[in-house]
C-alpha cells in the first residue's frame, strides 16, 4: 500500500484494478531464421489478432463518437489487407531467410518514406496510418500488451504518462471508473475532458506510472488529490463511504437543476458549460446549464485524417444548437496551435508554438479553412440561439479581419438561398494580457467579451500552465489577475454589453465569490462544476462580495486574497 499526491483534476472517488496505458518497449534484434514458412505463420497470426482488436475499436469509436471517428481505423484495417503491403514483408522473410519482425519493419519504413515524400496530402497522411498499425503487429509478434483505451472492457482506473485528447476520446466511462497521470495541470487538456466524461481524475503525480502496475487496486481520490495504491480493507471501506457521501452529495445538488442561478440577494447569473462535442450537451442538459459558454470546435478536426467538411460541420453545429433550444450557444472558431495539433495540417515547427501561429492568427492565414467553419455555423444559426466568438484576439485589426471574413461569408450564402439569424452575437476569447488592458477599445466593436483565464493566466505569468516546475505560478487569485478581469469587466458594462468566462477559474469555489462581487455576468465551467457553483452562488450576497471589490484588488498576494475569502465565508 502506498499514497501518491497530485492535483484533484476530476470530483469524484474511483476504486477499480489499474490499466497501464504506456506504449510498451517494442526492440528486438533482427535474426536468420531457418523456417520461413513458421515465421510468416506468425506474422499471419500477429495480423489477424490486429484485425480483431482493430475491429472491436472501430465499433466502440463508432458507437461512443460517430461514424466520422471510425473511419481513422478503417485506413488501419485497410493496411493489415492491402497485399502491396504483406507481399513485399512475406518475401523478405523467405528470401532474406530474416524474422518477422525485421522484414515488418524494414518494409514498412520503406513505404513510410516513400509516402512522406509524396506531394499529396492525403498520400503522406497514410504513412501515420503505416506507423500506426506496425506498432501494433509487432506488439503482437513480441508478446508484448499493446494497450488500447478503446477495447477496455472491464472496470478500471487508466494510469498513464498523460492522456492526449484522443486518448481521453476514446475513453468509454461505462469502464474507466477513473485515471491519473504522471504531469498535466487542472488545466491541461486530459484534466478537462475527465470534467466533460464526469469521472475522476488526478493528474501530475510525477510517478504514478512507476509506482502501480497493471491489476493493483486503486483508489483516485479526485476530491482531495490522492491516489492509494493497493489500499487496507479500511482504506477500501474508508473510501467507499466517502464515494457514496459524495453521490448523496450529487443528488442533493440535483434538487436545484431547473432553478435559475439567483445569489441571495436575488442578482441573477448565467452558469453554462463548456463542451467539447455534441455528445457532451447531454451533460449539460442533465446539469442544469443555462447554455454552453464555449464550444470547443477543434474537436471536430482531431482524431482524423483530413479537415471535416462544411457539411459534417453544420450537423455538429445545428445538434448542440437544436439540443439547446432557446438557450445561448457561444461557439470558439478554430483554436489549434500549441499543443493542439493537427497531423494532417502541416504547420510550421515553432520554438514557442503557445505564442506563435495558432487560433485567429492561422485562421485569418488560413481563410480557405476558416471560412468553410464559418459557412457550417451560419448555416446552422437559425436553429437555436448562436453566438460567435473568435480565440486568441491580440489586436483590434484582427477582429476586425476575421469579423470582415464573417460578414462576406453570410452575404455568400444569402445570395446562394440560405437563411440566416440576423441575432448573431460576435465577441471575443480575452486570453491575451494586451487584450484585457485595452478591453475599452474592443468593448465599443464586440457584442461580449469571454475571458479564456487558462491562458490569460500563463501568459500574465510567464508560466507554462503545463510545466509543473513552474505551477506555483498558476494563481488564478493574484491581484494582477483580478485587475485584468475587473478591467475587461467594467469595459463591457460601460458600453452595454455583457462580460462571461470560460476557463477554469470561473468554477474554482474560491474564485466565483470574487467574480460575483466584480459583477462578471455568465460562469462557463464544466458540466459536472454548475450544480455545486450554483449551489454556492445560492448563499452569496452580490452586494457584500461587491463591497470587497477594492480589498480584492488591491491586496499584495494570492494568499491573501484566499485567506480573505475563507474569512467571508466563515462569517
Amino acid at each position: 500500500m502506498s499514497n501518491v499526491i497530485g492535483i484533484a483534476a476530476s470530483k469524484g472517488i474511483a476504486i477499480a484494478k489499474a490499466y497501464v496505458l504506456a506504449t510498451p518497449d517494442l526492440s528486438f534484434e533482427k535474426k536468420k531464421v531457418e523456417d520461413s514458412e513458421s515465421e510468416i505463420e506468425r506474422l499471419d497470426q500477429a495480423i489477424q489478432i490486429s484485425k480483431q482488436e482493430l475491429e472491436k475499436i472501430k465499433e466502440n469509436a463508432r458507437k461512443s463518437l460517430g461514424d466520422e471517428h471510425a473511419e481513422i481505423f478503417s485506413a488501419h484495417l485497410l493496411v493489415l489487407t492491402d497485399p502491396e503491403m504483406i507481399n513485399p514483408i512475406q518475401d523478405k522473410i523467405k528470401s532474406e531467410q530474416v524474422n518477422a519482425e525485421a522484414a515488418l519493419e524494414e518494409t514498412a519504413n520503406m513505404f513510410v518514406d516513400m509516402f512522406k515524400a509524396m506531394d499529396n496530402e492525403y498520400m503522406r497522411e497514410r504513412a501515420a496510418d503505416i506507423q500506426d498499425v506496425t506498432k501494433r503487429v509487432k506488439a503482437h509478434l513480441l508478446g508484448v500488451t499493446f494497450p488500447d483505451p478503446a477495447l477496455i472492457d472491464e472496470e478500471v482506473v487508466v494510469i498513464a504518462e498523460d492522456l492526449t485528447p484522443s486518448d481521453t476520446a476514446q475513453l468509454n466511462k461505462q469502464f474507466v471508473k477513473g485515471f491519473t497521470t504522471n504531469i498535466g495541470g487542472r488545466t491541461s487538456h486530459s484534466a478537462i475532458m475527465a470534467r466533460s466524461l464526469e469521472i475522476p481524475a488526478v493528474v501530475g503525480t510525477k510517478t504514478i506510472l512507476s509506482d502501480a502496475s497493471d491489476g493493483d487496486m486503486i483508489i483516485v481520490d479526485g476530491i482531495d488529490g490522492i491516489v492509494i495504491i493497493n489500499p487496507s480493507e479500511e482504506e477500501l471501506a474508508s473510501y467507499k463511504k466517502k464515494q457514496e457521501d459524495f453521490e448523496e452529495q450529487k443528488r442533493v445538488w440535483a434538487k436545484l437543476k431547473d432553478e435559475p442561478t439567483v445569489s441571495a440577494d436575488n442578482v441573477h447569473v448565467e452558469l453554462v458549460a463548456n463542451i467539447g462535442t455534441p455528445e457532451d450537451v447531454t451533460g449539460v442538459i442533465n446539469n442544469g446549464g443555462e447554455g454552453v459558454g464555449l464550444y470547443r470546435t477543434e474537436f471536430l478536426y482531431m482524431g482524423k485524417s483530413e479537415l471535416p467538411t462544411e457539411e459534417e460541420q453544420f450537423e455538429a453545429y445545428k445538434s448542440v444548437l437544436e439540443q439547446m433550444g432557446e438557450k445561448p450557444v457561444v461557439v470558439r472558431t478554430l483554436d489549434i496551435g500549441g499543443d493542439k495539433e493537427l497531423s494532417y495540417l502541416k504547420l510550421p515547427e515553432e520554438m514557442n508554438p503557445f505564442l506563435g501561429y495558432r487560433a485567429i492568427r492561422l485562421c485569418i492565414e488560413r481563410d480557405d479553412i476558416f471560412r468553410i467553419q464559418l459557412r457550417a455555423l451560419l448555416r446552422a444559426s437559425t436553429y437555436g440561439n448562436l453566438k460567435i466568438m473568435f480565440p486568441m484576439i491580440a489586436t483590434l485589426e484582427e477582429f476586425r479581419q476575421a469579423k470582415a471574413i464573417l460578414l462576406e461569408e453570410k452575404e455568400n450564402l444569402k445570395s446562394e438561398g440560405y437563411d440566416i439569424s440576423e441575432s448573431i452575437e460576435v465577441g471575443i476569447m480575452v486570453e491575451i494580457p494586451s487584450t484585457a488592458v485595452a478591453a475599452r477599445q474592443f468593448a465599443k466593436e464586440v457584442d461580449f467579451f469571454s475571458i479564456g483565464t487558462n491562458d490569460l493566466i500563463q501568459y500574465t505569468m510567464a508560466a507554462d500552465r503545463m510545466n509543473e516546475r513552474v505551477s506555483y505560478l498558476y494563481q488564478p487569485y493574484h491581484p494582477a489577475i483580478l485587475n485584468l478581469v475587473n478591467n475587461v469587466i467594467e469595459a463591457a458594462h460601460a458600453e452595454g454589453k455583457w462580460a462571461g468566462m470560460c476557463g477554469e477559474m470561473a468554477g474554482d469555489s474560491i474564485a466565483i465569490p470574487i467574480l460575483l462581487g466584480l459583477g462578471l455576468d455568465e460562469f462557463s465551467m464544466s458540466a459536472t462544476s454548475i450544480l455545486p457553483a450554483r449551489t454556492q452562488i445560492k448563499d452569496l450576497s452580490k452586494e457584500k462580495m461587491t463591497s470587497y471589490k477594492d480589498d480584492f484588488l488591491s491586496m499584495d498576494t494570492a494568499d491573501e486574497v484566499e485567506a480573505l475569502i475563507r474569512k467571508i465565508s466563515k462569517q
